[in-house]
């Protein structure tokens, strides 16, 4: 019997405001070296993707975050240039007043959808931003 492959587990998090602003980090390190993203990262072994969330945001934005909702899961084996990786992404909402960028982010600023015209993003995370949009904010 062959052996398989798992992909590896991620978390991604939009930090929101009811202005319709959010949070991106500027990467700090390959892949993607100063694109922006989403806030997050690996889910740790013996971890839940929620605390996986919480602890991710907390470590690239200093920022103590309430998940809000589940807005879905990125499976495509693309995504990541370092191999299969599986995304899971909620909303969260914290004090972004308390913003720093600190572990993997170099950076870090408030932003509107608009800006993502002007701004190269990570991965797959315009989708993902896209999709909160249409979840969080819907009509």
């Amino acid at each position: 019997m062959g052996k398989h492959k798992n992909p590896s587990l991620t978390t991604d998090i939009f930090i929101f405001d009811e202005n319709k602003n959010f949070i991106l980090i500027k990467r700090k390190n390959d892949p993607y070296k100063n694109f922006w993203a989403l806030p997050g990262g690996f889910v740790d072994y013996g971890e839940s993707v929620e605390d996986a969330a919480i602890r991710e945001a907390l470590e690239e934005t200093s920022i103590n975050v309430k998940l809000d909702k589940l807005i879905g899961v990125y499976s495509d084996p693309s995504r990541d240039p370092r191999g299969h990786t599986v995304s899971v992404t909620y909303s969260a909402r914290g004090n972004m007043h308390e913003m720093k960028a600190d572990d993997d982010a170099c950076d870090i600023n408030i932003f509107t959808k608009k800006d993502l015209e002007k701004i190269n993003l990570a991965f797959d995370h315009e989708k993902i931003i896209n999709d909160c949009f249409d979840s969080v904010f819907k009509k």
